[in-house]
């Protein structure tokens, strides 16, 4: 049987990097329409406030799609290396010294 290794701290880390993402994509919402308020009509000209409103209206949409998938991801994440820390913990904590100090297996587990 082969060894199976979880690098908890990894996971950990991908854990918290993928919150810190999903944070500034809810930021990132807050300042739409701030560009085109920017913008405003140069030389009584509307056009590039139009393009720049098709553009955030596009990534508003997109950024909501990935939002959702990577929302999937973070807590599919998190659920894993909590499951590998409990488990670790519960076979920890099943396991007794015999005589000689070596872990020994309880029987239940």
């Amino acid at each position: 049987m082969s060894d199976v290794i979880i690098d908890v701290t990894t996971l950990s880390a991908l854990n918290s990097a993928l919150k810190r993402i999903l944070v500034e994509f809810d930021e990132d919402g807050s300042t739409t329409g701030e560009l085109q308020d920017a913008i405003d009509r140069p030389a009584d000209r509307s056009g590039l406030r139009d393009r720049t409103r098709d553009f955030e209206s596009g990534w508003d949409d997109r950024r909501s799609a990935l939002v959702e998938k990577l929302t999937a991801i973070q807590a599919s994440v998190e659920s894993t290396c909590t499951g590998w820390l409990d488990f670790d913990s519960e076979l920890a904590n099943n396991l007794t010294l015999d005589a000689s100090g070596a872990a020994a297996p309880v029987s239940d587990v």
